[in-house]
């Protein structure tokens, strides 16, 4: 059928035949009859075009972070007998990605294939579908055009941002509580019995002497079961405490769980994810990212039953990770009791909104709910990270470790 552009040469010929005709000039009555006729036949041409295709898409890459120009080929095969007439391509895209990406290929001759391709930046967590692409054979004018193939979409998975930290210190074996307690765990049980630095709370009788002299560090002998540790990491993902997908506060706390969890993952800890619709899965850290790419908001106003859940199927030695908004005092008390059934506890609070885009009263109710929150928990063994959404998680983690560091040192 005939495009914009044909219409266009239809109505202009049409006024043109018309003022022929008040002004009585033949050549300019020839003129618009063929400004006329020029769509029709470039429409029946477009029909009559027998286009046999093979098409196929090809992403760069699948799976990506945030950031990443994802380059996008389409390869157009001619199978037919004749040279191929001008093919538009359109592949549709979701608005994140930005608008639908139109490509022009010509004059593939048989047996022959050309390949175009155009790129996109992915900057948003999601899952996001390309296509599908439409492929329309058009004439050199461009004043017609038919529909010919459609291919179906492919899909591409925007891993929410992760940050680098280090898991160290966030597994618990026995009944014992605090540092203390805690162990460091090896891939394999060949690099498992070795030694490890001190943390503060460690038995002294336990530090290896010679290998303090080797590496001017206190070491401690690492002579603990090979069981692997466990993890929970649970989202509170309701959206009336972290807003709805997409939002700073709600971003930041997925990138939180990703960070902690691909920490725990690759520090040896086996990790189940949890959020506040759903029980506790056993992630790789691929399943991890990828189930987190996909995660939104849910509309819960309590998470008791899910809490009540994961502590009746927690093990005393697991370690708990709670990523979430500040909570509301009411519940404060649920958490400390979630937590008395875990080993290591910690908590990740991102605020919903920065503190300096709230009203000053908005902004000391946020800033006092979340101090009157960590205080309850750390007397109850958590140890709580206040994020802001424009903050890092890597910064924030840093600076908690400087502090421990500085507090076992003047323990001595």
């Amino acid at each position: 059928m005939p495009t914009h552009r044909g219409w266009v040469a239809v109505g202009a010929g049409l006024a043109l035949w018309v003022s022929a005709r008040l002004l009585g000039s033949r050549d300019l009555h020839m003129l618009a009859v063929g400004i006329v006729v020029v769509p029709l036949i470039a429409t029946m041409f477009v029909r009559w075009s027998k286009a046999r295709l093979d098409v196929r898409r090809h992403l760069s890459s699948a799976r990506v972070f945030p950031g990443t120009r994802v380059v996008v080929s389409v390869t157009v095969a001619n199978r037919g007998r004749s040279t191929l007439p001008f093919l538009l391509l359109e592949d549709a895209l979701p608005p994140l990605l930005g608008r639908h990406a139109r490509m022009v290929v010509s004059g593939i001759p048989t047996r022959n294939s050309e390949t175009v391709s155009y790129s996109v930046v992915c900057r948003q967590r999601g899952r996001f579908s390309l296509g599908p692409l439409t492929i329309y054979v058009t004439d050199p004018f461009g004043l017609a055009r038919a529909n010919v193939r459609v291919v179906e979409g492919s899909e591409v998975v925007v891993y929410p941002e992760v940050e680098d930290i280090q898991a160290g210190g966030l597994a618990t074996q026995g009944s014992g509580a605090g540092d203390a307690a805690v162990r460091h765990l090896y891939r394999s049980a060949a690099e498992f019995y070795t030694m490890r630095e001190y943390v503060h709370g460690d038995d002294l009788r336990r530090i290896h002497w010679p290998s303090v002299a080797r590496t001017r560090k206190l070491m401690i002998r690492q002579d603990e079961s090979t069981r692997r540790a466990a993890a929970t990491v649970f989202i509170d993902s309701r959206s009336t405490v972290l807003g709805m997908a997409g939002s700073p506060g709600f971003e930041k706390a997925i990138s939180a769980a990703a960070s902690l969890g691909r920490a725990l993952i690759r520090s040896g800890f086996s990790v189940s994810l949890a959020t506040a619709n759903s029980a506790p899965r056993p992630v790789s850290e691929a399943l991890l990212l990828e189930t987190l790419a996909g995660i939104g908001a849910v509309r819960m106003k309590s998470v008791a039953e899910v809490l009540s859940g994961l502590r009746g199927s927690a093990v005393s030695d697991t370690t708990l990770a709670v990523i979430g908004a500040p909570p509301l005092a009411g519940e404060v008390p649920a958490l400390s009791r979630l937590g008395s059934a875990f080993g290591r506890k910690l908590a990740v609070f991102v605020y919903p909104v920065a503190l300096s885009g709230m009203s000053p009263q908005g902004a000391a109710e946020m800033e006092g709910r979340a101090s009157a929150a960590r205080a309850s928990l750390q007397r109850t063994g958590w140890q709580v990270h206040l994020l802001s959404p424009d903050g890092t998680l890597e910064d924030v983690w840093r600076s908690t470790s400087s502090k421990k560091l500085r507090a076992g040192a003047l323990s001595f």
